[in-house]
């Protein structure tokens, strides 16, 4: 099995709480839409956390070791209480659960997207994303 289909399975599998897979798999399109659209990518998204103290637990991700975990709270505080307002209401969700079910999931994602400890940009980060968003519409 390979990557991109583990980390589908782990995001449909329940990974992120809720009811029905449509709302995990729109989360999954809004956090890859998060990555794409961040001015430098997956290493903009990750400043924003080390912008907001939280250069720790974003290298866990990266890293190889096990992943710190975030709060709902801390990820508003890196992404912005307006960015999460807005995942919310794409979601129907209040703020305290889509930041919640964000916090579950972007460590693990971030980790997937990183497997040798790197951040991969340009292309190749695209296509795994892009290849992801498939698999999950597919």
């Amino acid at each position: 099995m390979g990557l991109l289909d583990q980390l589908a399975g782990q995001v449909l599998g329940g990974m992120v709480g809720g009811s029905g897979g449509g709302g995990q798999v729109d989360l999954m399109k809004i956090v890859m839409s998060l990555i794409q659209i961040q001015e430098g990518g997956l290493g903009g998204l990750l400043g924003m956390f080390n912008q907001a103290g939280l250069g720790q637990q974003a290298a866990s991700w990266v890293g190889t070791g096990a992943n710190m975990p975030i709060s709902g709270d801390q990820l508003q505080s890196a992404l912005g209480a307006d960015a999460i307002g807005d995942i919310a209401g794409k979601l129907g969700m209040s703020t305290g659960d889509a930041s919640g079910a964000l916090a579950n999931l972007l460590p693990g994602l971030v980790d997937q997207l990183t497997p040798q400890g790197q951040v991969a940009e340009g292309d190749a980060l695209s296509q795994g994303l892009a290849a992801l968003a498939g698999k999950l519409l597919g």
